[in-house]
């Protein structure tokens, strides 16, 4: 699938004469697979978390953002894929905007594909993904070690929406840390709370 054709969805909801979110125009993809989470203070508090896929930012919404402790199943929805460029955003989209709200990048970093079949076999992480199941390294400034996606939900037959799990793996090593208060929050970039780069906005 073409770099336009996985954007589709994601152009299409975006009026780019507003939002500074970025149309995507094919950055480099660089040598290892990267990640970002960011705190999003839309209609809801969420977290987004990404993962580079090919030439695409694959995205779910974590509600109470990714956990460091293994007994700790958060809730995962799809969203659409974005732009690789979009690891950088940090900003306020206006209001009346799809995601109207601002955004500050939580963490980021690398990340090392580790999903295998049941002989022991590497898969490759894009059909891991579309099998419902991929397991990762996190080398992040706050998230590190090795977690899991996993779909408990197809959202196919009726049977709501798409849904996954993203779990911390027991004894993958790396201590993390955990989703802190999103509003005490700090970006990993810029160092500001969602209330510093609201105000910063503002006075543009």
């Amino acid at each position: 699938m073409s770099d336009r054709d996985r954007l589709r969805d994601y152009r299409g909801k975006r009026d780019f004469d507003r939002t500074g979110e970025p149309r995507g125009r094919g950055a480099s993809a660089g040598d290892r697979p990267r990640f970002v989470v960011q705190i999003h203070d839309a209609s809801t508090m969420h977290f987004d978390f990404r993962l580079q896929v090919d030439d695409v930012l694959k995205s779910w919404s974590v509600p109470k953002g990714p956990s460091a402790d293994p007994k700790d199943k958060r809730l995962a929805v799809p969203t659409e894929d974005h732009p690789l460029e979009y690891e950088e955003f940090e900003g306020v989209i206006p209001r009346g905007e799809y995601g109207g709200g601002t955004v500050i990048v939580w963490d980021h970093g690398t990340y090392e594909p580790l999903s295998h079949d049941r002989k022991g076999r590497p898969v490759g992480f894009a059909e891991s993904l579309e099998r419902g199941h991929a397991t990762f390294r996190l080398s992040g400034s706050k998230l590190r070690g090795e977690y899991a996606l996993t779909r408990f939900r197809s959202g196919r037959d009726g049977d709501g929406e798409e849904a996954w799990l993203l779990v911390k793996r027991t004894g993958g090593g790396g201590r993390a840390q955990g989703a802190p208060d999103p509003r005490r929050a700090r970006s990993a970039t810029s160092g500001r709370t969602l209330a510093q780069v609201a105000s910063d906005a503002a006075g543009e």
